[in-house]
């Protein structure tokens, strides 16, 4: 045993494992009785809607998995909706319509996808914001009795995602429970200071103690906060680790330490919310409005989850970019093709992150009624299954390098990444002579020239993944550095990216690969 103790001091001794170093790229799951309205008003964003529309900024957001909320807000759009499509039906009432969409559900065929995308790890959103349980939890809900699915989803899903010989992990909503809610709240700073009292943080702990003994997570992935005070949440991960030891979690474990205590006062709220619609204005105004969320900084976590966004440079701790296909993670059934991220555009992303020491948890938001992943959602995990089975070895087990990106002399972007040495416990030592130069795009000659590291003596030739080719390469000293020039038979055709690796003979320590470990 570890013993781990409920302390910072003591769990900032569990490194991150490996296997979530080297999997790069995880699948996340928004599915839940949100899915069979399946509406939220058209954003460009999370970002820019709170921004927009701060007064209304918790129900204006385009996350289909905040209708709960959003109803119960007369002014909000999504009442609206609700009140000419299904007129005074309560929200609980599609319950019944998302288990007789269970009849269609097949845990194999999704993780078989997941495992065609190239995924190594997938994320179950297990209970949301608006407290449904996809699990039949022994932990009774006092304010929606047998608010669950009598079907074990977290359970089956669990066994297929494993089958596949892929890690399986748990989302929990620990901040925000709106049954145990009955106001609703209309802005950002309300949100975040609407976690439940009383009799739910008991309740809360009870549940994640049963998902970690029940199903034995890879990864514990809390949301928005923490309802304990510090110690019993420390407490929480303690036995999580001794639990599972290779297990991860977030960064999104804030504690109800006195911050959080004073949000839930009105006079507080009103005047923060205040300060915070004309920051945002003037930010806005000042060209420095943002596209996504990064997380407060707990006081406890193994890797961090920027939200619709990603971090600019290579950070030594590890973290995810966490978004979804469409501005929403729930399944939108107004979204069209024209919504969804370029495919292209999804895996340069991923390469970034990747090169930056970041992995990617790319969500898919099934419908409620039949249990199905819509079309355009399977064609983009199918797109990047494509190009990792070709290029994979330039991401899986990658470290990054400390020069993450260039480009070509002609503007080509590059992202960088290198193989880590054999048998070595941390990143920090070193790597095999290899690094992988990954090139964004086509190219208009034969010739690819790249600036690198005057420390890197290359070998005379670059492979280029794809097709497992070898072409003659030269190294030219220039006065900042040196120059390798790959002559091809013919430019690089238009495609999401080319990655080739470039063997060196040598790699001082000023372009050591970054450390991953905290």
């Amino acid at each position: 045993m570890s013993g781990y103790r409920p302390s910072k001091e003591s769990l900032a001794r569990h490194a991150v494992p490996e296997w979530f170093d080297d999997a790069k790229f995880g699948i996340f799951i928004h599915w839940g009785l949100f899915a069979i309205p399946a509406f939220a008003p058209r954003q460009d964003g999370v970002a820019r809607a709170i921004s927009n529309n701060y007064a209304l900024s918790a129900v204006m957001t385009p996350y289909t998995e905040w209708y709960d909320n959003a109803v119960r807000v007369p002014e909000s759009p999504s009442a609206t909706h609700h009140a000419e499509r299904y007129g005074d039906r309560p929200y609980t009432d599609f319950k019944a319509d998302f288990e007789a969409g269970l009849e269609h559900w097949d845990a194999r065929q999704w993780a078989r996808l997941f495992r065609r995308s190239g995924a190594r790890y997938v994320v179950l959103v297990t209970k949301h914001h608006d407290g449904f349980c996809l699990w039949p939890s022994t932990v009774d809900n006092p304010r929606r009795p047998d608010w669950h699915t009598r079907r074990d989803i977290v359970g089956e899903l669990a066994a297929a995602v494993r089958d596949e010989e892929l890690r399986f992990g748990v989302y929990y909503s620990g901040g925000i429970d709106w049954s145990f809610n009955s106001n609703p709240v209309r802005t950002l700073v309300q949100f975040f200071g609407s976690t439940p009292a009383g009799d739910y943080p008991a309740y809360a702990e009870a549940q994640v103690r049963e998902l970690i003994q029940r199903y034995r997570p890879s990864i514990l992935w809390n949301d928005i906060s923490w309802p304990t005070a510090l110690k019993p949440m420390l407490q929480v991960i303690a036995d999580y680790y001794e639990a599972v030891p290779e297990g991860v979690v977030n960064d999104r474990w804030m504690h109800q330490g006195l911050a959080l205590k004073l949000l839930r006062l009105r006079p507080v709220q009103r005047l923060l919310d205040g300060w915070l619609e004309r920051r945002l204005r003037k930010d806005a105004l000042a060209g420095r409005s943002t596209d996504g969320i990064v997380p407060p900084v707990p006081a406890h976590f193994d890797f961090r989850t920027p939200e619709y966004t990603s971090f600019d440079s290579t950070t030594a701790d590890k973290w995810e970019a966490t978004r979804g296909m469409t501005a929403s993670f729930g399944f939108n059934q107004g979204d069209r093709e024209e919504h969804y991220e370029d495919k292209t555009e999804l895996v340069r992303s991923f390469i970034d992150t990747v090169s930056k020491n970041g992995n990617l948890l790319l969500n898919v938001g099934p419908r409620g009624e039949d249990a199905s992943i819509p079309d355009p959602q399977r064609e983009r995990l199918e797109c990047i299954g494509d190009w990792l089975d070709a290029n994979g070895e330039a991401i899986y087990g990658t470290r990054p390098w400390q020069q993450s990106e260039g480009s070509t002399r002609c503007g080509v972007p590059i992202r960088f990444a290198c193989a880590k040495r054999s048998g070595q416990a941390s990143a920090a030592t070193g790597c095999e002579r290899v690094v992988y130069a990954i090139v964004m795009g086509p190219t208009t000659g034969r010739e690819i020239s790249i600036d690198l590291p005057e420390s890197i003596h290359c070998d005379a030739n670059a492979r280029r993944l794809a097709d497992n080719r070898t072409f003659s390469s030269r190294v030219d000293e220039t006065p900042t550095g040196k120059l390798l020039s790959i002559t091809l038979d013919e430019p690089l055709a238009t495609a999401p990216a080319h990655a080739f690796a470039i063997g060196y003979d040598e790699l001082t320590e000023d372009v050591a690969p970054v450390s991953t470990k905290r």
